[in-house]
């Protein structure tokens, strides 16, 4: 018995049990093995129920199984630690036509993920803000930050962030108009929090992320989006604790 045909048997219920496995009387591990595929599914579908809850929510409880099991026959699991399962969600769910009527719910599902990331992310401490308000006009446009490892950007061309606030908050609605949102996450303390970004925000954190000064970046976010407000976003990225460094160029 190869590790590949143990391996194809245990994540597809269909499959026969793989020839030569034996419990340890030798006789025929059928029943056994059944038991040991059946805890195994259900612990990696429990892994996704955990990692997708606005998608599970949105679904519904059985519709979700149903799904998670599909996923778990398709992508095993490639690393011991379950916090990663799930990272072809998305992927999954753009080429699934039974929800081929729902095309927001990839970028959900990469919400979700991204959350989770940031969760797992590494520390890293937060810098004074007053360093940043310290800094003159011209050594802030020549100012580079360093971002936290656990600051998080997305967008999407659907309300993405409203709907994963609806499906978690019964006392939030649902959005009105299927308008595209673009969200940053921040770990302030032990919770990765989404943050809903202005026009223009996108563009400043990814170029910030990107090592560009803060000009270059403020003046590509003032191309997306006339009038953006630059200390808007720097202050959400400040109260987020997602600024670690301010560098700058030393003085000739």
């Amino acid at each position: 018995m190869s590790q590949s045909a143990f391996t194809a048997a245990l994540f597809d219920p269909a499959r026969t049990v793989p020839r030569g496995l034996v419990d340890p009387q030798g006789r025929a591990a059928g029943k056994r093995f059944d038991v040991y595929r059946n805890n195994v599914a259900h612990s990696l579908i429990a892994a996704l129920k955990t990692g997708f809850p606005a998608l599970r929510t949105i679904l519904g409880a059985e519709n979700f199984r149903t799904l998670a099991a599909l996923y778990v026959r398709r992508h095993p699991p490639s690393s011991p630690l379950m916090m990663h399962y799930g990272t072809q969600m998305p992927a999954m769910l753009e080429g699934f036509a039974p929800l081929a009527a729902h095309p927001h719910l990839p970028d959900l599902a990469r919400l979700e993920l991204a959350l989770r990331e940031s969760y797992h992310a590494a520390d890293a401490a937060p810098a004074d803000p007053a360093r940043l308000a310290a800094l003159t006009p011209a050594r802030l446009a020549a100012a580079r930050l360093r971002l936290a490892p656990a600051l998080r950007l997305g967008r999407s061309r659907w309300p993405v962030l409203s709907l994963w606030r609806s499906a978690l908050d019964p006392g939030v609605p649902a959005p009105a108009a299927a308008t595209g949102e673009a969200w940053a996450t921040t770990r302030p303390a032990f919770d990765p929090i989404p943050h809903a970004l202005p026009p223009g925000g996108h563009t400043l954190i990814a170029r910030l992320a990107a090592g560009d000064p803060i000009g270059a970046a403020h003046n590509a976010a003032l191309s997306a989006a006339p009038g953006f407000d630059l200390a808007a976003v720097l202050g959400l990225l400040l109260s987020g604790g997602a600024i670690v460094d301010i560098l700058e160029e030393p003085t000739p």
